[in-house]
């Protein structure tokens, strides 16, 4: 099982993040960019959707290079995460 460690910021106030969108069993974070890596917003959200067993879909560009710290993450989170191009 994938745990993550709690992060808090200087005032002691844990960290989270959100997706963009939610709909049923899946949430959707959408990113325009040239490369994506495993940012912390990104990390959080995997592990959450591994942790309530459900999807995570990264909508990017067709264009989008995914960094190999992004590719290591979603091997490790099996099919939690899933690319949808547009």
């Amino acid at each position: 099982m994938l745990t993550m460690n709690s992060r808090q910021t200087r005032h002691q106030v844990p960290r989270s993040a959100r997706p963009d969108a939610e709909q049923f069993n899946r949430m959707y974070l959408v990113k325009i960019v040239a490369k994506l890596r495993a940012t912390y917003q990104i990390r959080l959200l995997a592990f959450k959707a591994v942790d309530t067993k459900t999807k995570l879909i990264l909508k990017v560009p067709k264009s989008c290079e995914f960094d190999e710290s992004l590719n290591e993450l979603i091997e490790i989170c099996g099919n939690a995460v899933i690319r949808d191009d547009f």
